[in-house]
């Protein structure tokens, strides 16, 4: 690896890892943050939700900036705006300065997260690129890992602002990396941006995320605006449809859901990650909230998960060219199922090993066999010359069932242990929908 590449590789890492690592850190400071901010569920709901609407919303469009504006440039405007948001996260007072705080930094992690992949497939040649994104992909999944634990610490120890202002330091190393150390790339002939088609996005899914949380809330009062966000949300994503049927360079192809493969992987994908998501982000404030864990204790739960998830994505690759995608996402999604089930009775046991761990373990393990053989799918139901288009659709899928599971599931959860255990069930139940929906659609033949 060239001192070059060496540079590439650790820019990309620090960025993302910020990215991915912010997107869980604020799970386990939900409950410290609802008192400082004197916040209703909801608005905290809306903490994570204007962070993953937005990062929806214009994932497409910053894999587009890039080759458009120049990888390098856009890659550090991405992580200056990343910076200047968690800096002004840090600055809030009320829950609405804090939601829209991190909506900037879901636009500054849509910059980011595309132009990773990108940067390095600029600067490794084939033979190379495949070891280095399993470099970034494993130090990724540590950041994430670690990103709760390191969360659940510094609330315990220090005031909840300091989740924010720990991306600092990191966010400055990496600009510095990026500026001073990675070189300039020719532009591409990319095509136009299309600003109208992210804007119908956020306006559409906004919409309907808040009619979802609307709806959660106690009181018949809340209904007419709960029905009309909604209304006006699914007429925007109608708009949205049709202006991207006509727009001259669409970020959204619609081209590409014409092969049946397509439309069930992404189906798969917003069913098993709407159950993930789902239980993941309510889990550590039932744990603090009902067995009085403190936040480390809450955020750690996550390390096992991720490490035997990450372990195990490494070889999945391989599970699927011998057994083709069908086998794992059947048996993947079915053991996330069981585990997401067992949370309910985990939880109300409460003990951090004997409870807690295995199931967290259990959905590590679920989720390892799906991970790989899922981006399996996705790149052998792209057409050619359209993977890294098909690519950005799936994580930009992924994140829209996390935006949904958190805006319905809150007034679930916010009845207390009965609510998270009706919860967990319904992630189960979407999740094993998940399963059926690979052993219902998925060839054998398919990636393998």
């Amino acid at each position: 690896m060239t001192p070059l590449q060496s540079r590439v590789l650790t820019a990309t890492i620090i960025g993302s890892g910020m990215a991915f690592a912010d997107g869980s850190i604020v799970t386990v400071a939900i409950p410290e943050m609802r008192v400082a901010l004197d916040a209703s569920l909801a608005e905290m709901q809306w903490v994570a939700n204007g962070y993953t609407l937005v990062l929806s919303a214009f994932l497409l469009l910053g894999g587009a900036a890039g080759d458009r504006h120049g990888l390098r440039r856009v890659y550090a405007l991405g992580i200056s705006l990343f910076a200047a948001a968690s800096f002004a996260c840090a600055l809030c007072s009320n829950a609405i300065e804090l939601i829209l705080a991190r909506a900037a930094q879901g636009f500054g992690a849509a910059l980011m997260v595309p132009g990773s992949l990108a940067l390095i497939a600029a600067h490794f040649p084939s033979d190379e690129r495949g070891r280095a994104i399993g470099v970034w992909a494993a130090a990724t999944s540590i950041a994430a890992a670690f990103g709760p634990l390191i969360g659940g610490w510094l609330i315990d120890h220090a005031p909840w602002q300091t989740i924010f202002l720990i991306n600092l330091p990191f966010a400055a190393l990496g600009l510095v990396i990026v500026i001073h150390g990675v070189s300039d790339l020719p532009l591409g002939n990319s095509p136009q941006m299309d600003w109208l088609g992210a804007l119908l996005t956020v306006i559409g899914l906004g919409g309907v995320a808040l009619s979802l949380t609307l709806f959660g809330e106690a009181g018949a009062g809340v209904f007419p605006a709960a029905i009309a966000s909604g209304a006006a949300g699914l007429t925007t994503l109608a708009g949205f449809v049709v202006w991207e049927r006509r727009a001259p360079d669409p970020m959204l192809p619609f081209d590409y859901f014409r092969d049946r493969r397509a439309v069930a992987v992404n189906i798969l994908t917003l069913l098993l990650y709407f159950a993930l998501s789902g239980a993941i982000f309510f889990l550590p404030s039932a744990l603090i909230q009902r067995d009085g864990w403190n936040a480390a204790e809450a955020g750690s739960i996550f390390l096992g998960f991720t490490v035997v998830m990450a372990i195990l994505s490494r070889f999945g690759g391989a599970i699927a060219d011998k057994f083709g995608v069908r086998l794992p996402l059947i048996v993947g999604p079915a053991i996330t199922a069981a585990s997401l089930a067992a949370l309910a009775p985990a939880v109300a046991v409460g003990d951090y090993w004997t409870a807690i761990t295995p199931t967290m373990l259990m959905l590590g393990l679920g989720m390892g066999i799906t991970v790989a053989p899922l981006s399996t799918a996705v790149m052998a139901s792209a057409p050619v010359g359209q993977t890294g288009v098909a690519s950005a659709i799936n994580n930009a899928v992924a994140r829209v069932a996390g935006l949904l599971a958190v805006a319905s599931l809150g007034a679930i959860a916010g009845g207390g242990f009965d609510g998270f255990s009706a919860l967990a069930l319904i992630c189960a139940a979407a999740a094993g929908a998940s399963a059926i929906v690979g052993f219902a659609t998925l060839g054998k033949a398919q990636g393998g």
